[in-house]
């Protein structure tokens, strides 16, 4: 996000970033670095920090694909169709 600041300038990156496509993708980023930070330097547990890093960066790459048309619905559907399972 930084880095996309820096070229297109804070003020419009916060307006992208609090669009309605993807306010609930940049909420959960930020409360993802938020909780990675806790877990790392309050916490002080390895496990917590490794399971908050990994859900940031999952967290990342679902919202860079917001910035890509119909990225995130075509990967919803690839996951719904790979975890749907019959017992």
């Amino acid at each position: 996000m930084g880095s996309t600041g820096f070229l297109i300038g804070p003020k419009r990156q916060v307006n992208m970033m609090l669009d309605p496509v993807r306010i609930y993708a940049t909420a959960l980023y930020l409360a993802s670095i938020l909780l990675a930070l806790l877990c790392a330097l309050y916490v002080h547990n390895k496990l917590l920090t490794l399971v908050a890093i990994i859900l940031e960066f999952g967290a990342l790459i679902w919202y860079s694909m917001s910035y890509i048309p119909f990225a995130r619905a075509m990967v919803s559907k690839i996951m719904m169709a790979c975890f749907e399972t019959e017992f």
